[in-house]
């Protein structure tokens, strides 16, 4: 076998080998310093921060499960709700670095997957859908930003790089690198529109569009077209469109 096969196959071994819990929980603090301005020190988030306690617990809680060690790790996770208000299956999947900001009424369900580098927000749910046994939790791929109060529900996959905005309810597919809002979620901007920071999360929530305020502009504005053009037929005086929404 050639040198430089071998050598990219002990490489392609090496990514495949999950890290040491060590390793994962000192990312997971140091991701936290990158994402988070408000974060002045690793100490600081180590001691004070609810949504790094809660993967740190996740972290020991998921591998007693795998070692099928099941009641240990549901203890575990329940007494990390109890400290940290976030509830995480031990099942549940969960890549390197990441993020719960605020740390406040976070639920990840037992069959839910996510990939590394994601953040969420308070009020966050990865919720099921079905009493069928097998996948019924949502998988976030690499790069996802769900914002806060947002419920993905079903087993359905957040491509990589796409972003939920706060509150939205997502029942259907995201392809990577778009955005979703409302109630049900829908695409509206792809990942090309948006600013991008090199190792932060977006900041801009108050860019986020809003289609159900823009279809209603719209509305009135046809409104205001058609009373201009019936108004000459019914013999009075055609409404100034900017006086139109004024309240009497």
């Amino acid at each position: 076998m050639p040198f430089a096969t071998l050598v990219d196959q002990v490489s392609a071994v090496k990514k495949r080998r999950r890290p040491s819990l060590l390793a994962m929980v000192r990312e997971d603090i140091a991701c936290v310093t990158a994402r988070d301005p408000a974060a002045n020190s690793r100490l600081e988030v180590l001691l004070t921060y609810p949504g790094v306690h809660a993967i740190v617990w996740h972290r020991i809680a998921h591998r007693l499960w795998h070692a099928r060690l099941r009641f240990p790790a549901r203890f575990l996770s329940w007494f990390a709700r109890l400290i940290t208000n976030v509830d995480i299956h031990p099942a549940a999947t969960i890549g390197r670095r990441f993020f719960i900001d605020h740390g406040a009424g976070v639920v990840i369900g037992e069959t839910a997957e996510i990939g590394d580098d994601v953040t969420l927000y308070h009020g966050v749910t990865l919720g099921g859908t079905s009493w069928s046994p097998g996948k019924r939790h949502p998988t976030l791929e690499d790069g996802v930003l769900v914002g806060c109060g947002a419920k993905i529900l079903g087993p359905i996959t957040v491509g990589k790089g796409a972003r939920v905005g706060a509150n939205s309810v997502v029942v259907d597919p995201v392809p990577p690198g778009m955005t979703v809002v409302g109630i049900p979620g829908r695409l509206v901007r792809a990942a090309s529109d948006r600013r991008r920071l090199s190792g932060r999360i977006d900041l801009d929530h108050h860019l986020m569009p809003d289609p159900v305020g823009e279809a209603i502009a719209e509305l009135l504005d046809r409104i205001d077209f058609l009373e201009m053009r019936l108004a000459p037929r019914e013999g009075r005086e055609p409404i100034c469109p900017e006086d139109s929404h004024e309240p009497a």
